[in-house]
């Protein structure tokens, strides 16, 4: 299938997919789910339930606050009860103060005050109870927010970094902001809303026929119909809704790809194209928003005719029956008022319907993430991690992204405590790889990694961690200061601790001719700085860790060659006493390695420290002559 090229070509496929069922949910449209390579296939029985999981899970959420959503529906029905009362003002103030032939002027007069008086305070009592039910109801959408929000957020954090990726920036985020908001409203869309409305319809319903059988069955008969066929208006809505989350979400996670990488977008002068692919798939969502109100506009026009109607028969045929002396003025303008409040509790169970497909639609990528199981959980009966390092080895570990496709093989490897281990090779060797697995961001497909004879996986993650520091050739810093950047692996260091780590780095010169020094804003990503303070930033922090697990991924890449120089005696302290390991492109820190492996498509090739390798007249030997020959040439990133 061509692509579309223009926002009128997706919304003419969108429309065409949408007439053929083919954008709505598995278990609506009686397709199965797209299965994840080696998943095994559901059963279509449990794709329908899955939304009715979702929805118990909601209300799982709720429990904590069910005191409050009683008092919440209390003060809705004390609301509702309140409403009810006010057409029989108008009736009673009709029949037997207004057209009560039995009174005198000042009887009547009498009576219109005191009868106005109490109307006027049940309208009063009425609406500061509702302001009361509203902003409670306001406090318990920003509790439940804020709960849900939090437990996604950490759930986030802790899943396994293939998903976080396949997810991307936008998704995050759009699930952390718009679809928690959007899901919050199920506590008055799918609980409040339409109790309240069942409620007030009964009630409604029953006054009326008190008041009137025959105009009641009059008013009733267009009722069911109407309110039945607008629910399956409205449930052809959702997944429109569903789309556009999509579409926002794919949106959102351009624009943080363009402005991350927007170095990159000025120096191929791709502005132009970044605004238009914006503007495309904005002028697409907008089209798309549209299409669901047209159609929404059909239920709201099909009730604003039927509230019209149902008005023009009751002041035609009530004025026939009060003629024929069967109904009172009053009884017609209390059941017109009723009428509405029949009506209007209906069209709020259609509305909240249509409501409700938004809520649903983002409940669904809300619980979605937070059934997903997070990254690495601990064993059962994980221990703490030893305070001291004095082995690390490899069993002939393999490591595979795709099914069939290792990209580590046969790793072997044993690392006394305090040595320094470098990696060295070309492109796609492996070398981040083994790195990553000595940080357990990823766990071996097969083998395993021993720390002191036991399997890293028997030690709880965080306890594992905390041995560890990283500085890489891509340096991360946060938006905040100087002295954040530097103390973020231990919050509770000295204002001492991190000017000491600052000096070790070689960085504290340039931090004091900072405006603020320590307390400097470096700006996302740290684009204040130069890259080589970026790194020196980057390797205190490493410093003030103290870690006993230490992994270096070209530490020195961004530094020109004087403050290399400065930093080597920095780097030598840094790395004594604690068990390194270093993807090395320079051989000022190969030279300094107890061991040095040479990694070809996953396989170590070559080991030995650098003055062996150099003897054994191997690749290695080439690719360090060749460096030395073109002195900015490096080995290739792994």
């Amino acid at each position: 299938m061509k692509p579309a090229h223009s926002s009128k070509q997706r919304y003419r496929r969108f429309v065409e997919d949408y007439r053929q069922g083919r954008i709505d949910a598995p278990e609506e449209s009686g397709e199965e789910e797209p299965l994840a390579e080696g998943e095994a296939a559901k059963p279509r029985g449990l794709l329908r339930g899955r939304r009715r999981e979702y929805i118990r899970d909601y209300l799982q959420w709720l429990r904590p606050h069910r005191y409050a959503v009683i008092g919440l529906g209390i003060l809705a029905l004390a609301v509702a009860g309140l409403q009810m009362i006010e057409p029989l003002f108008i009736r009673f103030m009709i029949d037997r103060v207004l057209l009560n032939t039995d009174l005198d002027a000042a009887g009547r007069l009498s009576r219109l005050h005191l009868t106005g008086a109490l109307f006027v305070g049940v309208v009063i009592l009425s609406n500061v109870v509702g302001v009361i039910k509203d902003y409670r109801q306001r406090l318990l959408n920003a509790a439940v927010m804020l709960t849900l929000r939090r437990s996604l957020f950490d759930r986030l954090l802790n899943l396994p970094l293939p998903k976080l990726w396949e997810m991307k920036t936008g998704g995050i985020l759009s699930r952390l902001t718009g679809d928690v908001d959007t899901t919050t409203g199920l506590l008055q869309m799918a609980i409040v809303s339409p109790a309240i409305s069942v409620v007030r319809l009964v009630i409604a319903a029953i006054v009326l026929v008190n008041l009137n059988w025959r105009l009641a069955v009059t008013a009733l008969a267009v009722i069911p119909g109407i309110a039945v066929m607008s629910l399956i208006f409205s449930r052809r809505i959702r997944p429109i809704y569903r789309s556009l989350r999509k579409d926002a979400e794919q949106i959102d996670g351009r624009v943080g790809e363009t402005f991350s990488g927007i170095r990159v977008v000025r120096a191929f002068r791709g502005e132009a194209r970044e605004l238009l692919d914006y503007l495309l798939g904005r002028h697409t969502v907008l089209r798309k928003e549209l299409f669901a109100h047209r159609r929404e506009l059909v239920v709201w026009t099909s009730w604003n005719l039927l509230l019209g109607a149902v008005n023009v028969v009751i002041m035609w045929y009530g004025g026939y029956l009060n003629i024929a002396g069967r109904a009172s003025v009053g009884d017609i303008m209390a059941f017109q008022w009723y009428t509405f409040l029949l009506l209007n509790p209906v069209w709020q169970l259609v509305n909240s319907f249509s409501e409700l497909q938004r809520s649903l639609a983002a409940m669904e990528r809300v619980f979605e993430v937070l059934e997903m199981a997070p990254d690495k959980p601990d064993r059962p009966g994980a221990g703490a991690a030893p305070a001291v390092v004095s082995e690390i080895r490899f069993e002939n570990v393999e490591f595979e992204y795709r099914e069939g496709q290792p990209v580590v093989r046969d790793f072997s490897l044993s690392a006394r405590g305090g040595t320094v281990v470098a990696l060295v090779g070309r492109s796609g060797a492996g070398k981040t790889t083994v790195t990553d697995l000595v940080a357990r961001f990823h766990d071996p497909t097969r083998g395993r990694i021993l720390l002191n004879g036991t399997d890293i996986r028997d030690f709880t993650l965080r306890s594992y961690r905390d041995l560890l520091a990283i500085v890489q050739q891509d340096v991360f810093l946060f938006d905040g200061s100087v002295r954040d950047n530097i103390a973020y692996g231990r919050h509770d260091a000295t204002d001492e601790e991190v000017v000491d780590a600052a000096r070790r780095a070689n960085a504290l010169e340039f931090i004091e001719k900072l405006p603020e020094g320590f307390g400097t804003y470096i700006g996302e990503r740290g684009v204040k700085l130069s890259g080589g303070q970026c790194q020196r930033l980057a390797i205190a922090r490493a410093f003030l860790a103290s870690p006993q697990i230490l992994i270096l991924d070209e530490a020195t890449s961004n530094l020109d060659t004087e403050s290399e120089q400065l930093i080597q005696a920095s780097m030598a302290t840094l790395l004594a006493g604690r068990t390194t390991f270093v993807i090395a492109h320079r051989l000022s820190t190969i030279r300094r390695a107890d061991l040095i492996l040479l990694l070809e498509e996953g396989r170590v090739v070559e080991r030995g420290t650098h003055e062996q390798l150099m003897a054994a007249r191997g690749t290695y030997r080439e690719m360090v002559e060749r460096q030395m020959q073109s002195p900015d040439q490096r080995f290739g990133d792994g």
